[in-house]
This record gives structure tokens, sequence and C-alpha cells, in this order.
């Protein structure tokens, strides 16, 4: 126990000031000898006030030391016994180095300066990993709060060696008294801030003697910095957070990108060592390095010092999957004389180990398991992944080791969704390196893989709901670890990859990823290794990827996994599943011109749902039948089943199913010659689909209202609606030769828009061409509903005997395949 009074500062004033001056310069005594080019034996001696300083010994080692000005003048006068006022040689103002330039950390200094000018923090510890820039931070705030610490600011750097004493005898130093137990007439009740830098060096000595201070000098305040928190009644801790990295999807515009923190320090360390601006193709270098780097400061630092060699896409190739091995001096200035800390070679791999030394066995083993995440998770699947196999996680509640694993920087937090944690990739590297080398690599990587597999069954019933767009969002937050658990899990554990691809169709429908869904899906279904997997699975599997199927014209080859499934369902007597099969088959036959199948398919979806009081499934198939009474020419029956639809769905809450609705709606309006309400009811659609995330449905409700507006007469707003419809096309569908070859490249929307517009003002050859096109664009899709109104308005629009019959010949064909009946409007256009 330290004594009230203070511990021992020795007999005279030199031998401890002697001894706090190196200490503060973070020196053994050997070092301090070699420097001053003295015997370590007189460094020894002197500091234990065995010996009499000689004058040149003492201008020997207060050059070795830094020391100038003022603080040469207290260090000589002491050697000769010249006794100095107390609170005279004091820090005048701040006796710390310069901050230096710090990017992307300005609410940081704010946020710690209102902190140290309350009364309420008196001790501050920034902690984090090594690199993340935790000295520079803290010298930038002890330089902005010096005006409320009217008794001054100083500081000291720790040394693996101190003890209590040294640490006290160090800030009584820097303070300019002999003794800390001089400390309180020193500041005379006038606050003063300390910085205490590099605490995890020798953290209980740090701790005894702040706690000693805090009695012995309670107007001092401290702003500490470690790998750790120091652990003393109410210390303040702060994490330091890596940089902000611009997104995956940033524009490649330098400008941009130069915006986010993490590139803007790159950057700037880049301009240290190359003359060269940026060139173009290596802005999206620049990107995918600094996010690899994790905005960690030190890697961005050591990464751009390869600019004097290399290009930013030779150092990304070169290092981006070896970040651990980057390597140079370690830098950042410390509250002593810069001159006094040698320089040290480390690597990122160096900085993240001694973070990791730090944790206990267990914890280690913890990190390594964490490790498997790729992106963003939560604290349920942190729980999920540190369990066993029996559901319990060791050493209970994980959210104590979360908040540890922050504590020492090693894990970050933002926003405030459940998705929020994070490892830094070169944690997360170094913690997998670990798992490969204990043998333990594989079994994360299954457990992974399951935890993964379990998430989209949770997330399914909401996939088609109210919900549906928050539960897409949940899943697009962790969907680099689905990928990453799929890929590993269709080699390794081919039942689990099959059961995470079978609730994933919903969700890769909506993002587009129909093509890649579906060939894991065959893939897995067609692995031997599978048959005996869960029958229910497998069918849910054979429904998915008829489902995705549909979406780019394959459904027919899905006929028969579609047919297996319903049949499984029914075996089972599983209701939702011969729901979802039915519906299926029902879109399916369609596609393939089975529209009585098609339609058996969806009249028993609706019967079925009606038994058993499935709201939203009766929804569904009053929708999918609607497309039928279109075909038949009944556009009466078409309303009665969407207004049925629109009533289900507002008493089911599924939004996104009724904004669906009103866009039939719309096209009904249309094609019965209600233009203005078709216009309204599109537009209402189009904007209830962005408020849900939805935007893929746009571009055909777009072209039911400019075909609206042009048949209308409205030319103005029909121009205005196919600038919207190209510029979609265009972010989405680079012309390509194909294209150009298929109607001028142009969408079967635009096409038809154009077409109208032209057979209006009476030029009936370009309109004929515009059509000709749009029946072309259309003749790829689901709905030939589309083609055939495009030849109808071809052949009205067609004068020349024999391409008038070629176009009725084709419209004849495309009715037949369709089952279509023309509508009464569309007759009398024929027949002029």
């Amino acid at each position: 126990m330290t004594p009230d009074h203070g511990p021992d500062q020795g007999n005279t004033a030199f031998d401890a000031l002697l001894r706090a001056r190196r200490l503060a310069a973070g020196l053994t005594q050997a070092e301090l000898a070699g420097r001053a080019g003295v015997g370590i034996r007189t460094v020894r001696d002197l500091e234990r006030g065995r010996s009499r300083p000689q004058r040149t010994t003492v201008e020997l080692l207060a050059k070795a030391l830094g020391l100038t000005g003022r603080e040469r003048a207290d260090f000589l006068g002491a050697a000769r016994g010249t006794s100095v006022e107390v609170g005279s040689s004091g820090p005048a103002g701040v006796e710390l180095p310069a901050a230096g330039e710090l990017i992307g950390r300005d609410r940081d200094i704010s946020e710690l300066a209102g902190l140290l000018a309350g009364l309420d923090s008196r001790t501050v510890s920034l902690v984090g990993l090594a690199g993340v820039g935790k000295t520079g931070l803290a010298l930038a705030v002890a330089h902005r709060v010096a005006n409320v610490h009217p008794a001054g600011v100083a500081g000291i750097l720790v040394s693996d060696v101190s003890t209590p004493d040294d640490v006290l005898a160090a800030i009584a130093s820097v303070f300019g008294v002999g003794r800390a137990a001089d400390l309180a007439g020193r500041l005379a009740g006038a606050p003063a801030l300390l910085m205490v830098d590099a605490v995890e060096r020798a953290p209980d000595a740090v701790a005894v003697a702040l706690t000693w201070l805090a009695g012995a000098a309670p107007t001092l305040r401290v702003l500490a910095t470690g790998r750790h928190p120091i652990g003393v009644p109410g210390e303040r801790v702060w994490p330091v957070a890596p940089l902000e990295v611009p997104p995956a999807d940033v524009q490649a515009d330098l400008d941009a990108v130069a915006g986010y923190p993490a590139a803007a320090l790159f950057l700037a360390r880049l301009r240290q060592v190359r003359r060269e601006p940026l060139e173009p193709d290596e802005v999206g270098a620049l990107v995918g390095l600094v996010r690899r780097l994790g905005g960690l400061p030190l890697a961005l630092e050591l990464a751009a010092a390869r600019g004097r060699v290399l290009d930013l896409n030779e150092i990304l190739n070169r290092y981006g999957d070896r970040v651990l091995d980057l390597a140079g001096p370690a830098s950042g200035p410390a509250p002593s004389d810069a001159r006094s800390e040698p320089a040290v070679t480390v690597t990122l791999r160096d900085a993240v180990a001694a973070s990791y030394r730090l944790l206990e066995a267990d914890e280690r083993r913890a990190l390594r398991r964490l490790s498997a995440f790729r992106n963003r998770w939560s604290v349920d699947l942190a729980e999920s992944m540190l369990a066993d196999e029996t559901g319990q996680v060791a050493g209970g509640d994980p959210v104590e080791l979360l908040d540890r694993l922050i504590a020492l920087g090693l894990l970050s937090v933002r926003g405030s969704g459940p998705f929020r944690f994070r490892l830094l990739d070169v944690v997360r590297d170094f913690a997998t390196e670990r798992a490969a080398a204990n043998g333990e690599l594989g079994r994360i990587r299954r457990r992974h893989a399951v935890v993964f597999s379990a998430l989209p069954a949770r997330t399914a019933p909401e996939l088609a709901g109210g919900n549906f767009s928050a539960s897409v969002s949940r899943l697009d937050d962790v969907a680099s670890d689905l990928w990453a658990a799929l890929a590993y899990s269709a080699n390794d554990d081919p039942h689990t990859a099959l059961r995470l691809a079978a609730g994933l169709p919903r969700w890769w429908r909506f993002r587009g990823r129909d093509v890649p869904g579906r060939q894991w899906l065959r893939r897995l279904l067609d692995d031997p290794r599978t048959a005996d997997a869960d029958p229910l699975v497998r069918a849910w599997a054979g429904v998915g990827v008829g489902q995705l199927a549909a979406e780019h014209g394959g459904g027919a080859e899905e006929l028969p996994a579609a047919e297996a499934a319903l049949a499984e369902f029914q075996r089972a007597g599983d209701l939702t599943g011969e729901l979802a099969a039915r519906s299926l088959l029902c879109a399916l036959w369609m596609t393939t011109g089975g529209y009585d199948e098609a339609r058996r398919h969806g009249e028993a979806v609706l019967a079925l749902a009606s038994r058993a009081g499935r709201i939203r499934d009766m929804a569904v198939a009053q929708n999918n039948l609607t497309w039928h009474e279109i075909r038949a020419g009944d556009l009466r029956a078409a309303r009665r089943r969407l207004a049925a639809v629109d009533r289900l769905a507002e008493q089911c809450g599924e939004h996104r199913l009724r904004a669906l609705a009103r866009a039939n709606l719309a096209e009904v309006a249309r094609l019965d010659g209600r233009y203005a309400e078709a216009e309204a009811l599109g537009r209402r659609a189009i904007t209830a689909l962005a408020e849900l995330g939805d935007p893929g449905h746009r571009r055909r409700v777009l072209g039911t209202i400019g075909r609206a507006h042009a048949q209308a007469g409205h030319v103005d707003e029909a121009r205005a609606v196919l600038a919207e419809i190209r510029q979609l096309v265009a972010a989405s569908e680079p012309v390509t030769p194909e294209r150009l070859a298929l109607g001028r490249g142009e969408s079967g929307e635009a096409a038809s828009i154009e077409a109208i517009l032209a057979f209006n003002r009476g030029d009936k050859e370009s309109a004929a061409e515009w059509f000709n096109a749009a029946a072309q664009a259309y003749a790829g899709g689901h709905d030939l509903r589309d083609v055939a109104e495009a030849l109808v308005w071809l052949v009205a629009s067609t004068e020349d005997p024999e391409a008038r019959r070629a176009a009725v010949d084709w419209l004849t064909s495309v009715c037949k395949e369709g089952g279509i009946t023309l509508l009464p409007r569309e007759r009398a256009l024929i027949s002029g």
C-alpha cells in the first residue's frame, strides 16, 4: 500500500530529477549512458545519490536527454545544489510536442475536450489497437484543452520497467517539483492535465500511482493512452476507432473518395513519397486498399510508403491478401522529446499480436471463432457462433466478451442496428492465422455455415409480408457471410449448404441474383451427397430453383422439380409448401403455354388458402389469376380480382403486393382506355414501391404511364416518361450490338411510346418500325400480351399489303400461343 504522504523520492533533488527525466524519455539506464557517452555505473550511482555530479557529466546527460531552455537550466541547477522555488520551473502552458495534422478526428477531439473540461471525468483513457492513432489524438486533445488547465499540461511516457515510484517521480519532474508530495502545492488548487502514454507497458504501476494522485492532487486530470483501460475508479474509457472508409460501391471519383478520412490520410502520406497525381484507374484500387486496411492509420501509412515504388493497383495486388506483412518504422509522436524514442521496425502482425496477447485463453479462442464473420454481425449471431453443439456458450453471457474486445480496440462498433459489430480486417486475418495454426479453422468454418444456414429459415416468413423490406435489409447486412458459408459448406457439408440455399430464393430474386442462385441450387440438388437430405428441404430447394429460373425465362426446365416438390409437400401434409409449389406451377405453366394447367393451379391455391384463412396466399392467388382474365379479354373480371387483392393485402399488411396490384390495375385501366386513371394509379404504385425499397418494377409501371400519356395525346408528358425509362435502361442494361440489332437497342416500353407518338402524328412508316422494334424487344419477356398489343398497332400502322399480312400472321401466332383474346378496342384498331 502506498503511504498517504507519497513514496520516498531520495535525499537530493538531483537524483530524483535525473531518474524522472530518464523515465519521462522512455530510456533505460544503459540507453542513457550510451547516448551520453558515460558509464552505466555513473548513471546508476547518480540516481541512487551515491556520487556527486560533475559538471561535464551533467551537461552530457542534459544533452542526451534533449533538455533545452528552462528545463536544461533547472537540471544543471539541481546538480549544483541550487534551490529552485516550488512552482517556478513548472510547465509554462503546454510542455508537449505539437500534435501534428490529424485527419478525420474532429468529432473525437471535440467530444474528448468536453469530457476533460467537465468535472466528472478526472481520468479519460484512450484505448485501441496499436497504430490506431491514440497518441496523436491525445496530443491534439491536450492542446485543445490547455486553456482550461491553467496549472499546466505535461506528459510522461511509461516504460516496461516502471514502478509506481518511477511513475510518480516522472510526473513530479514534468511538473517541475522534486517529489510527488509537492504536486498539490505546485498546482495550488488549479486544474492541470497529465498525459500518460503507453499505459500497457506497466499498467499496474500506473494504476497505483494514479490512485495515490487522486487523493494527493485532486485537481490533476489524466488523459491516458494504452491498449487497454487502466482500471482506476471513475475512469472514462474511450475506444479509438479506425478512420471511416469509403463504401465499396462509392463512385470511382477521386474527389468523392478523398472525402472519407481513411482515403484522405492515405493520400496525404502518399504525397510525401510520390509527386504524380493518381491516374483514373487507380481510384478503384484506392477504395479497395483503404477498405482492406480497415482505416487503421498505421496500416494506411505503411501501405502509402510503398507508393515510392508501386502504383496503387500494384500495392493492392501485392499486399491486399497479406496486409499483416506490411512493415515499417513505428511512427507517431510521443509526449517526450522524439529523439528519446529509438526507431523500431514493426509489422501489422506485431501490432495485432500485442493486443491479442492481452487476452485470456478463452477470450483468444472466442476471437478466433468470431474471425469467421466476413462483415458486420449482431450479438445473437456472436452467441450462436460461440456456442457449442449443445447451445451453451463457454463463459456465459457473450456481452462481457464483446465489451472486453471493444475495450482493447479489437472490435469496432458502428451504427445502431443489430448488425453493428465488426472485427478489423487485420484483426480477423490474424485470428484466422491463429485458428489455422491451432488446427481449428475447419471446425470454425463448419460452425459458421451451420449458424448462417438457420438465419434464412428464421427470416423467410417475413420475406412475404409487411416486414419484407426490413427482412431483405437484414439479409443484405450479412450477404458476404451468406456467400462465404455457402461456398465453404457446398464442398465440406452439402446438407448444410442445401438448407442454406433453400432459404435464399426470395432474397436472390429481389436482388437480381436469380442466375447464380439457380446455379447454386441446381448444383446442390444434383450433388449425390444430398440425395438423402431432408425431403422437405429438397422440396423447398425445388421450389426455389423454379422461382429463380422463371425470372430469366428458364422456368420450363424446372417444371419437373416443381412438380416433385408439390408431390412431396402433399405427402407431408405441408400446406405452406403446397401453396408455394402450386403458385410456382401457375407461373411456370403460363410461361410454357400450359394456360389451362396454370389456371387450375391458381384456382387450387385460392381454394386451399380460402379454406385455411390464409389471407396473403388468397391475395397472391387473386393477383396471379388476374393475368388469365386479361388474357381472355375480360377486363371487368380483372378489375374485380385486383380490387380483392388490394383489400386482402391491406388486411395482412402486405404493402408490396398492394403496390403491385395498383400497378396491374393501372395497366388494366390503360387497356380499357381510362388513361387519366392509369396515369394516377401508376404514379401511386411507383411511389409505394420506391418507399418499400423495390425499384425493380419501376420500368414496367413507367411503360404503362408513358403509353397512357401517348394514347391520350399528351406528347410532352409522354416524352418526359420516355426519358425516365431510357435513363433506367442505360443504368442497368448497357447498349450492346445484340440489343442494337433487336429494335434499335430500345426497351419494349420505350419503343412502344415512340411508336404511339409517331402513329398519332400520322407518321405511320416510322410508327411501324417502332412497333416492330417493341414486339421484338417484348418477345423475350414473360408476357405475350405485350407482344400481341405491339403487333396490333403494327398491323394498324402497316400499309403495304404483304407486310401487313406478315404482321397479321405473326399476331395470330402469338395469340394462339398465348391463348390471348383481343380486346374490342384492339379489333377496331386493326379494322381501321
